[in-house]
């Protein structure tokens, strides 16, 4: 079977995506247009930004050919993702899924989501000269652990996650330019434009984690580290924690580039009857941060493929981890430790 390639991207207003003779064709305001048949299945995604158009004929020709669809606001935060009714296809995984809830897997892959995540930082401490995490201390202290209750280890786990990226995250900042550089980092709602930033990379690496794993058959709201919240898909937050370093190392390239003047302020609901600024890029650097990480994510890494090949792209990776974390949860391999990529200096 061929590899998908080709990615479609509607990212301007009064761009149009239908489908004709067994092509879909893209035209942008002006009329210009471009077709990409369907019999060499070569189209992986298509991105759909507000303001675009597409046919409904369009969607249902996704659907079939199981073309990923995202569906982005206008500043490029994906909040939807079309998939085909198959994906919910190998019921097996899912069951499995949830005994390793209480089988013991759960425990072994808490453990190992968080010693990946705190070496995932090391790569990038080192890399820049900061004082790195005790690899050894926390590696031996979290395999000490001897809790058999996921939820009572779950606990000691986010403890030890919380401190090594306060701890992080305080030293990686002031890699940034001073004039934008916020206190701390702020995750949810945040006013200051880094923080923003960092979310919308965050949010896009997030969507490609949720569609890797469902075509995995993996249950995205049933995690290990991250407990079944309500409305929180808590797997994609286990999987996102492996290569969240990934999208800091990114940002931190990107933005010494950027200064005070690429910044604009929002004003938006912060809650009933209350409106507050906040800071976001302009338009133009948003969509310079949008393409370039699409790129990033095509980027060559020296993990070699699961059937053939030594190198593989980093979104390939993702999709491969998926899998092999499903063939473990199936008894098909023995075990899973998650493949970190190593930065280079």
């Amino acid at each position: 079977m061929k590899t998908k390639t080709d990615k479609i991207s509607l990212d301007s207003f009064g761009s149009y995506l239908g489908r004709e003779k067994g092509c879909l064709v893209v035209r942008d305001r002006l009329g210009k247009r471009q077709s990409y048949p369907l019999i060499e299945n070569r189209i992986a995604e298509i991105q759909l930004r507000s303001g675009s158009y597409v046919s409904t004929g369009a969607l249902t020709t996704c659907a079939f050919w199981k073309i990923d669809c995202v569906i982005l606001t206008q500043r490029g935060n994906p909040v939807g993702i079309l998939k085909s009714l198959s994906d919910d296809s190998h019921v097996r995984t899912r069951v499995c899924q949830y005994e390793a809830l209480t089988n013991g897997k759960g425990v072994k892959i808490a453990k190992e989501i968080t010693l990946a995540k705190i070496e995932g930082q090391n790569q990038l401490l080192k890399k820049y000269g900061l004082r790195w995490h005790d690899s050894y201390r926390y590696s031996q202290a979290i395999k000490a652990l001897d809790e058999t209750d996921l939820r009572l280890l779950r606990n000691k786990l986010m403890s030890y996650e919380g401190k090594y990226s306060e701890r992080y995250f305080r030293q990686i900042l002031q890699l940034f330019g001073e004039s934008f550089r916020p206190e701390k980092r702020t995750t949810f709602k945040a006013y200051d434009g880094l923080n923003n930033v960092l979310n919308l990379a965050y949010r896009v690496l997030f969507w490609k984690i949720q569609i890797a794993l469902i075509k995995a058959k993996l249950e995205p709201y049933l995690g290990f580290l991250h407990g079944m919240q309500k409305g929180e898909p808590s797997l994609v937050c286990d999987f996102q924690d492996l290569y969240r370093y990934l999208i800091d190392d990114f940002v931190i390239a990107y933005c010494k580039n950027v200064s005070e003047k690429d910044f604009v302020l929002k004003e938006e609901d912060c809650s009933v009857n209350r409106k507050g600024k906040r800071q976001y890029l302009s338009e133009s650097k948003n969509r310079e941060l949008l393409s370039r990480l699409d790129r990033y994510f095509e980027t060559h890494v020296p993990i070699s493929r699961i059937r053939r090949g030594g190198r593989q792209e980093i979104e390939t990776l993702i999709s491969e981890e998926a899998l092999l974390f499903a063939q473990y949860l199936r008894d098909e391999k023995h075990d899973w430790i998650p493949r970190t990529i190593k930065l280079v200096s």
